[in-house]
């Protein structure tokens, strides 16, 4: 990446480091488009020394965001026991309330919905969604936002065909077996849906980026200063980033496969590309 020497300080926050795996990503991304690569599996980023006036994003997602999405990207979390997605990433708590939108909930619920199908290869999703206050609101008592927000967002989603159900308030869901009835749960905002992610499947969590024309996992833990070069580091969730990207690649080739239109569209205007004319076709008596 850099034809230079490169001193590396284990454990340590740099400059340097951060410029070099800002060099590493833009090659990362560079190869998966021109089709070099099929995956892209990204390592932990150390979100403060990486920005310059090349990178200004708060983390890989909305970088991976810019460059490949379709439409709007999804952090999900998933591992073998739960699959987790944010309908808010990475923002001050303060401005979850203010962003939260029926629009962008519904958006939100169709990716998922799309990717726990096409990605995750479950054909009927059912999804839970979370409430954003204490006890998902109260009926009102301890906030509006489920009322006047969710709830007609789960409205609309299920309109559509979409299995959402709730809103569930979070620290009961997680606490009992409520959370193994579902194949996906959006949380409203990241620390609501990653925390308890993350005590549950720590181990072997992924950290997916759906909504994006490529796939891109990464493990679902930071750069861990404090244990670098101390020989504590476990490998699980960075092989298991990887055999998940390779899965999800397999699976999308396999959904597309499928749901291709197996018939090639025809006009008339085509009829004189065709081998055959509509002359030389055999005449069909007509019966009474």
């Amino acid at each position: 990446v850099a034809n230079r020497e490169v001193k590396v300080d284990l454990g340590q926050s740099t400059d340097e480091a951060g410029e070099l795996a800002y060099l590493a990503l833009e090659k990362a991304t560079e190869d998966l488009a021109k089709g070099a690569c099929d995956v892209l599996v990204t390592a932990p980023i150390n979100k403060d020394n990486i920005q310059s006036d090349e990178f200004k994003y708060p983390g890989h997602t909305e970088y991976l965001a810019e460059k490949f999405a379709e439409e709007e990207e999804l952090m999900i979390l998933a591992s073998n026991a739960l699959r987790v997605a944010v309908v808010t990433g990475h923002i001050p708590l303060e401005k979850v309330a203010g962003s939260i939108t029926k629009d962008l909930i519904t958006r939100k619920l169709k990716i998922f919905e799309k990717s726990l199908a096409r990605d995750f290869g479950i054909r009927k999703p059912r999804i839970a969604v979370l409430g954003l206050n204490p006890h998902a609101g109260d009926k009102g008592l301890l906030g509006s936002e489920e009322n006047e927000v969710i709830i007609p967002a789960i409205e609309e989603a299920k309109e559509s065909g979409i299995l959402a159900f709730g809103p569930f308030p979070a620290d009961g869901f997680f606490g009992s077996d409520d959370f193994l009835k579902f194949d996906g749960i959006l949380a409203m905002y990241h620390d609501q849906g990653l925390t308890p992610f993350k005590i549950i499947s720590f181990e072997d969590g992924v950290n997916f980026t759906a909504g994006l024309n490529i796939v891109r996992t990464s493990p679902d833990h930071g750069t861990a200063y404090e244990i670098a070069g101390k020989n504590k580091a476990k490998p699980d969730s960075f092989r298991a980033a990887v055999f998940m990207a390779i899965d999800i690649y397999k699976r999308r080739k396999e959904y597309d496969a499928l749901h291709a239109n197996p018939l090639k569209s025809y006009s008339r205007n085509d009829r004189n590309k065709r081998d055959i004319s509509v002359d030389e076709l055999p005449e069909i008596e007509e019966k009474d």
